[in-house]
């Protein structure tokens, strides 16, 4: 799969990627770029392998018994599966959303200053600044920027969801992983999550896992189509939708099977 863009950057990219769950194999030999500053999409039926690959990228599937990976993931072409890789750091740098937004039992503003306090930020100015800035690039400061001590519970669900991004982004992220963003959204919800990737990616990388070939269409930069832990086709998202070359990927967007 080459680079198309050779203008582009590669910020992650995974080599003959391997994942087993025990004696079973989830991934095979997953070869992707994923480029600086855009938004790849991983589509595919349940259980094609789509989200545990995702999860490979900050790796998430180290807290999962059983878990064996081979193959190589690269940020920045550093090696993140070396022994001496600090894991914590790893995750401030890929910052991951989750499909159902997971607010602390706290303030509005505690939620987005958790993750600074916990890296040493100590200073009441300096939070104030991240927790501003945070909320702004996750589009929430107009509708909590005079609501900031009220506990984050009350919120819409499309509103938590914003306010986790906030919560990632207040790490200074490179890259943020989306597993299913918006499949617990309304639709005025999932509109504006969309509308926030497609700002959010003028500074971050991004990778979303998502169900709906639509949203997929609408957000994304490039798509990899995933299929029994195979990555079947990955190309720019208009000509893996209006061109697809393997029969496989023509059938799943078209409707045959999924």
């Amino acid at each position: 799969m080459e680079n198309k863009e050779n203008n582009l950057g590669v910020k992650m990219k995974s080599i003959d990627l391997e994942l087993y769950y025990h004696d079973f194999q989830a991934l095979h030999g997953i070869n992707m770029d994923i480029y600086e500053n855009r938004v790849t999409a991983l589509i595919g039926p349940s259980g094609c392998g789509k989200s545990t690959y995702l999860r490979t990228l900050n790796r998430m599937n180290d807290l999962i018994e059983g878990t064996t990976i081979k193959g190589q993931v690269f940020l920045d072409d550093v090696s993140i599966y070396e022994k001496n890789v600090d894991v914590v750091s790893l995750r401030k740098r890929v910052g991951m959303v989750f499909q159902k937004p997971s607010v602390f039992p706290m303030s509005v503003y505690e939620n987005v200053a958790y993750g600074p306090k916990i890296h040493g930020v100590k200073k009441k100015s300096h939070l104030d600044e991240i927790v501003e800035k945070s909320l702004r690039a996750a589009n929430l400061w107009n509708e909590m920027g005079d609501r900031l001590n009220s506990p984050a519970s009350r919120m819409s669900g499309g509103q938590q969801q914003r306010l986790v991004i906030a919560r990632v982004l207040a790490v200074d992220p490179e890259v943020i992983l989306m597993d299913e963003p918006a499949s617990a959204l309304d639709p005025i919800s999932t509109s504006k999550l969309e509308e926030l990737i497609r700002e959010l990616k003028k500074n971050y990388t991004i990778v979303i896992v998502t169900h709906n070939m639509q949203q997929a269409a609408r957000v994304s930069d490039y798509t990899g189509f995933f299929l029994n832990g195979n990555l079947v086709e990955f190309s720019h998202t208009n000509e893996l939708f209006v061109n697809p070359v393997d029969k496989q990927t023509e059938d799943y967007i078209t409707g045959r099977f999924g």
